[in-house]
C-alpha cells in the first residue's frame, strides 16, 4: 500500500469499480516510483567507454548547404548530448514507420529538449535525402545528421553488424544480412574527452510474448495514448508513414 490518501469519484461509478481502480491507482503508483529509480540508476551509471574516434558526419549547415562536422563539435558546451539511429538507410525506399511516427513525436519535443542536451538524429542516407524528407515531414526542430560515409551506426548498434555471434544466433539473425535498428545513444563530454554513457540496449533484449521492439516506449506517446484505453494498441496496429 502506498498510504491513505482522498481519492476520486466520478458520477454513476460502482463500488466495484472504484475498488478496482483503486488497486491499479496503487499499481500507478509503484510504477512511477520504480521509474524515478531506474532514471536514478542511469544517472549512477559510472563513465563509459572511450569513442574509439571522432565520428565525422554531414549535416545541413548555413544557407541550407551540406558540411561537414565531428561528433565532439556536436556538444556545443553541453556536457551530453542524445543521437537517435533512425531506420533509414540507403537501401530503403521509405524509412521505417516505427521510427517515423516516433520522430513525429519528438519534433515537438526538440523545441525544448536540446536548452538541456543537444538531440540528433542519425542515419546512412545521405544528408539531402534526409533533409528532402524531413521537409516532407514537416520536422522543423530536429537536426538530422548523415553517417554515410563513417562507422557509426555499426558501431553503436544502429545497425545489427555490431550483433556478436552468440547474439546474431540467439535472435536468429542470419549471417552477411543486416538492417538498421532504432537505438538512442548518449554521449558525455569531459574536456576533449567523449565517453559513450548510455544505450537503449532494451531494444536487443529478448521481447515478452506479444510484444514488439519496447526499447524506446519512454519517448514515444502513441503507445503510452494507446494504452489509456480499453482496446489497448491492438494486436494488428502499427503506425504506417502515410495513412
Amino acid at each position: 500500500m502506498v498510504g491513505d490518501f482522498a481519492r476520486m469519484t466520478f458520477p454513476n461509478e460502482s463500488a466495484e469499480y472504484r475498488k478496482a481502480r483503486n488497486a491499479l491507482l496503487e499499481a500507478e503508483i509503484d510504477l512511477r516510483r520504480r521509474t524515478e529509480a531506474v532514471a536514478a540508476m542511469r544517472r549512477a551509471l559510472p563513465p563509459g567507454g572511450e569513442v574509439p574516434e571522432d565520428f565525422e558526419f554531414e549535416r545541413i549547415g548555413a544557407f541550407q548547404r551540406p558540411e561537414k562536422v565531428r561528433l565532439s563539435e556536436l556538444f556545443g558546451g553541453f556536457p551530453s548530448i542524445l543521437v537517435y539511429s533512425y531506420m533509414f538507410g540507403p537501401e530503403r525506399d521509405l524509412p521505417c514507420p516505427g521510427c517515423t511516427h516516433l520522430l513525429d513525436s519528438i519534433d515537438g519535443a526538440a523545441r525544448h529538449v536540446p536548452r538541456r542536451a543537444p538531440l540528433y538524429v542519425v542515419s546512412r542516407s545521405p544528408i539531402a535525402r534526409l533533409a528532402a524528407w524531413a521537409h516532407e515531414r514537416r520536422w522543423n526542430h530536429l537536426t538530422l545528421l548523415s553517417a554515410a560515409d563513417n562507422r557509426y551506426t555499426e558501431t553503436y548498434y544502429g545497425n545489427t553488424a555490431a550483433l556478436t555471434p552468440a547474439m546474431r544466433a540467439e535472435r536468429g539473425y542470419e549471417p552477411g544480412k543486416d538492417w538498421d535498428e532504432p537505438m538512442l545513444n548518449v554521449f558525455t563530454k569531459d574536456g576533449e574527452t567523449i565517453r559513450h554513457f548510455w544505450a537503449s540496449e532494451l531494444v536487443f533484449a529478448p521481447e515478452d510474448p506479444g510484444q514488439h521492439h519496447r526499447g524506446i516506449d519512454f519517448a514515444d506517446p502513441v503507445w503510452g495514448l494507446l494504452d489509456c484505453t480499453p482496446e489497448g494498441r491492438g494486436a494488428g496496429f502499427f503506425p504506417k508513414v502515410e495513412y
